[in-house]
């Protein structure tokens, strides 16, 4: 398994991972992602999605067959290797990111607020949804 920056040729399997896991929104063809890939095929991604606010880690995600390897953690740590500017996030498992370095924030992002007025966020119990931040040292 190797994790890398994505390019345009991982993009179809990049869409397919995330329609699969739930993880697809519109305009992610325009994100930033990292690839972990195993022989050729992508197994698990993590996004950087540009806001005029800030900036957004998104579509976190493994194929299951691939879960309880560390890779998502992985992931994580080599988007923020390269983060040019603190890393927002919205989600329901703050403890995973907790364990990354992320921390809980009241400081919410404007683009995260209209976010959740999007289909976006619908099927979500919002109650559970946390806002975290990862500074840049």
């Amino acid at each position: 398994m190797h994790v890398r920056k994505a390019g345009k040729m991982d993009l179809p399997q990049i869409i397919e991972l995330a329609r699969s896991l739930g993880l697809d929104y519109s305009g992610m063809e325009k994100d930033g992602f990292w690839v972990a890939d195993e022989g050729g095929r992508v197994i698990g991604i993590v996004a950087l999605k540009k806001h005029p606010d800030c900036l957004e880690l998104c579509s976190l995600g493994v194929e299951p067959a691939h879960r309880g390897k560390g890779i998502a953690g992985v992931l994580v740590a080599s988007l923020l290797a390269e983060a040019p500017a603190d890393i927002h996030l919205a989600t329901v498992i703050p403890g995973f990111f907790e364990a990354l370095g992320f921390e809980r924030t009241q400081d919410v992002p404007r683009s995260f607020v209209e976010k959740r007025q999007t289909a976006w966020c619908d099927g979500c119990d919002r109650r559970l949804c946390t806002v975290l931040v990862r500074k840049v040292s």
